[in-house]
């Protein structure tokens, strides 16, 4: 017991407060930008990646139950319409020589953040 009484006791280091602050938001400001980075740069490489020469490509599906689901692909200069289920997969229907389907344009603009906010708070 004495022993442990007879011990000094080290001082805790002193904490820069300010300096530690500034640490972890820089941190956490360089992580979003590299989520964000991440993000852009995977659109590019996806958007590299459309099919150009390919001769196969699944315009859209749809789920029509739980493990069925129908698909619109283009082969070859014709679109089929193509059932999926546990059964396997069936032809539907060909359409002879139709246009590539158009890319999805942009979907409805989305209101800013502040607008939604202001709505929320009037509620």
């Amino acid at each position: 017991m004495m022993f442990a009484l007879a011990l000094p006791v080290a001082a805790a280091p002193e904490i820069n407060v300010g300096g530690e602050l500034v640490r972890v938001l820089l941190s956490l400001i360089a992580i979003v930008a590299l989520i964000f980075v991440a993000g852009w740069l995977s659109r590019r490489l996806q958007a590299r990646t459309t099919p150009g020469g390919r001769r196969l490509r699944c315009v859209e599906t749809m789920a029509v139950g739980a493990r069925d689901r129908l698909m619109l692909v283009d082969a070859d200069g014709k679109r089929l319409l193509i059932g999926m289920g546990q059964g396997g997969m069936r032809t539907l229907h060909v359409y002879e020589g139709t246009a590539p389907a158009p890319e999805p344009g942009p979907s409805l603009p989305v209101a800013p953040f502040g607008d939604v906010l202001a709505r929320w708070k009037r509620k």
